[in-house]
This record gives structure tokens, C-alpha cells and sequence, in this order.
């Protein structure tokens, strides 16, 4: 197996891990229950779910040079959440939280699943050279693609466990 396989292979195994839980962390919880929060300034399920799609979409958008899922697919429109339409969370106050809505729990699974495609679709396309490329020299060392994908693997891994834990709370509240 090449580099290039084994790259690609853990990443596919990894964000598909990402993919699987999404579903599963809102499945089955009323809206009362995916925007309930531990505390006043605790982030709920639903922004969890939402961001950390968000997050993948945008960050695996501009590696691939695309629009991302958000806009393109009409994401945002579905969601109609109360925000401006490139917010994606990141610095968002507790109030702007607060301010989530549902239209539809099962956008959470529904979106995450065409962000995790359109990342699958960029993961195929990725060789060892385009891992290696450095696309942010602000940083030390600089920031390649490979770096980017880990980092956007663990913000998603992170928020999941995060929504996993705030939904064990929600059962307990039963």
C-alpha cells in the first residue's frame, strides 16, 4: 500500500466516523431536548451537530476550491437559522446560541452526510504531493493540507464527543 492509499484510507475511515455518530447524537431527541443546554452559556446538540458540519463544510470547501454545501446545496435556506449566511459558528457569543432554532432534526444527519461526501470526494483526490502542499505560511510551521484535514477531523471529533456528552445529560433529565 502506497502512502497515498494509507493516507487516504485513514481519513475516509476517520471522518466516516464522524459521519455515523452525527445521526446518531440527534436521532430520536424532541427539539425541546437538541436545544436544551446544561447551563446559560452551554452549547446545545443542535449547535454542536450544526457546527461542526459547518466547520468541515467551509474548511473542505476552500481546499477544494469550491462553494461550500451550505450555499451551494441550499443548506442554509433549509435551516433558516437566524444568521448571516457565512457565519459557521466560530466566536459566536452564548446569546447568538441562544438564538438557534430547528426546522427539521433530521437536517443535522441530512447535511453533515453532503459535507462528508463532498470531503470523501476531496480525500479521493488528494496524492501524497497535494497532502504536503502548504497552504498557509502565517503559521510555524506553516499549515499544509494534511495538517488542515487533521485539524478539521479533530474540531468534528471534538464538538461530537461534546453533543454525545450533552445528550447523555438530556436522557438523565428523563
Amino acid at each position: 500500500m502506497t502512502t497515498t492509499e494509507t493516507a487516504r484510507d485513514l481519513m475516509l475511515d476517520a471522518f466516516g466516523r464522524i459521519r455515523d455518530g452525527v445521526p446518531q447524537v440527534v436521532d430520536g431527541l424532541s427539539v425541546d431536548e437538541l436545544l436544551w443546554r446544561p447551563d446559560a452559556d452551554a452549547n446545545h446538540i443542535a449547535w454542536l451537530a450544526w457546527h461542526l458540519a459547518r466547520q468541515q463544510d467551509d474548511q473542505v470547501a476552500h481546499l477544494a476550491s469550491e462553494e461550500s454545501a451550505w450555499l451551494a446545496d441550499g443548506w442554509v435556506d433549509r435551516f433558516g437559522l437566524p444568521y448571516p449566511p457565512d457565519v459557521h459558528g466560530w466566536s459566536m457569543s452564548s446569546g447568538d446560541v441562544g438564538r438557534f432554532t430547528v426546522a427539521d432534526p433530521g437536517l443535522f444527519g441530512e447535511y453533515h452526510a453532503d459535507v462528508h461526501d463532498r470531503t470523501a470526494a476531496l480525500v479521493e483526490r488528494l496524492d501524497a504531493d497535494e497532502y504536503a502542499r502548504v497552504i498557509d505560511t502565517n503559521w510555524d510551521p506553516p499549515v499544509t493540507v494534511g495538517m488542515r484535514l487533521v485539524s478539521v477531523l479533530e474540531d468534528g471529533a471534538k464538538h461530537l464527543g461534546q453533543a454525545e456528552y450533552v445528550r447523555g445529560l438530556v436522557e438523565r433529565r428523563r
